[in-house]
C-alpha cells in the first residue's frame, strides 16, 4: 500500500472516531481528500496547503480547517515544523466547518492543545477524550477570529507562471507593472487582463502578497532586523512594510517575530 493510501485508510477506517496524528503524514503527498474534516495546526515554521484554486499559507502558531471532501496537499520546507492533525466526522452544524480557513491559535485552544499533547490515536464516542476533542472544535466556531488572508491564487498558465517566478527571483528590485510587461514583451493592458482573467488579482496585490510571504520566510529562517528584511523584499519604507504586513497578517512584522517560535 503506497503512503497516500496508507493515510486514507488510517484516517477514514473507523468513521465516527476522532483521529489524532502528530506526525508530518501529508507532507509532499498527491492532491487527495478524506471523509473526516481536518484541523491542521502549525508550530514552528511556515506550512504550504496547496489546492486546485489556492495556495494557503499556514504561518507557526496558526492553525487551517480544512471541511471534509476537501482537495488538498500540504508542504514546508523546514525541519523544525511542528505539525498537529486532528480529525473530526463530518458533520452538520455551523457554516463555519464548511469552509477553508487559517486562523491563529488562541490562548485558550494553545492550552486546551497543551492538555491533550500526549494523545495519539482514534478516540470513540463514549470516552471523554472524544468528548474535549469535540468541545475543542466546538471553541473554533465560538471565537469568531478574523481570517489570515494570504491566499496566493495559481493558474497553469505557462506564460504567466514564468512571469511570477521572475517577480518571485526579484523582489528585492524595484519592480512596476511597467517594467515587468516591457521585460515580458507585452503591454501593460495585456499583463493587466492576464492577471485579473487568470489569477483573479491585481498585479499589485500578487506583488504584494508574495513580498509579505517572503519577509515571514526571512523572519522565520534569519535574525536580520525589519529594516533589513524591508529592504531585502523591496520596500524601501519600513513604515509601509509594517503597514503592509499587518493587512495581510493581523500582526505587525515584530509580533509575527515573538510567535514564530
Amino acid at each position: 500500500m503506497d503512503r497516500l493510501s496508507e493515510l486514507i485508510n488510517r484516517v477514514d477506517q473507523h468513521p465516527d472516531s476522532i483521529l489524532v496524528m502528530r506526525q508530518q503524514t501529508e507532507q509532499r503527498l498527491p492532491a487527495h481528500q478524506h471523509d473526516k474534516a481536518q484541523l491542521l495546526m502549525v508550530y514552528g515554521g511556515i506550512a504550504y496547503l496547496q489546492t486546485d484554486e489556492k495556495d494557503f499559507y499556514i504561518p507557526s502558531n496558526h492553525y487551517i480547517w480544512i471541511p471534509a471532501h476537501y482537495p488538498h496537499n500540504l508542504m514546508f520546507n523546514t525541519q523544525d515544523l511542528y505539525i498537529i492533525n486532528i480529525y473530526f466526522p463530518a458533520q452538520k452544524s455551523s457554516t463555519f466547518y464548511d469552509e477553508l480557513g487559517i486562523y491563529p491559535v488562541s490562548k485558550l485552544l494553545a492550552e486546551m492543545l497543551l492538555f491533550s499533547e500526549k494523545w495519539q490515536g482514534d478516540y470513540r464516542v463514549g470516552s471523554w477524550e472524544f468528548e474535549f476533542l469535540t468541545t475543542l472544535k466546538g471553541v473554533l466556531s465560538q471565537e469568531k477570529l478574523k481570517k489570515f488572508s494570504i491566499q496566493l491564487p495559481t493558474t497553469d498558465d505557462q506564460r504567466l507562471n514564468a512571469i511570477t517566478d521572475n517577480i518571485r527571483n526579484r523582489l528585492h528590485e524595484d519592480l512596476s507593472l511597467d517594467t515587468i510587461a516591457q521585460q515580458s514583451g507585452m503591454s501593460v493592458r495585456s499583463l493587466t487582463r492576464l492577471f485579473q482573467t487568470k489569477l483573479h488579482i491585481t498585479f499589485v496585490q500578487y506583488l504584494k502578497m508574495l513580498r509579505i510571504i517572503r519577509a515571514m520566510e526571512l523572519i522565520k529562517d534569519t535574525d536580520l532586523n525589519m529594516t533589513q528584511i524591508a529592504y531585502a523584499i523591496g520596500y524601501s519604507n519600513i513604515a509601509a512594510f509594517s503597514n503592509n504586513f499587518q493587512q495581510l497578517t493581523n500582526m505587525r512584522p515584530t509580533e509575527f517575530r515573538l510567535k514564530k517560535g
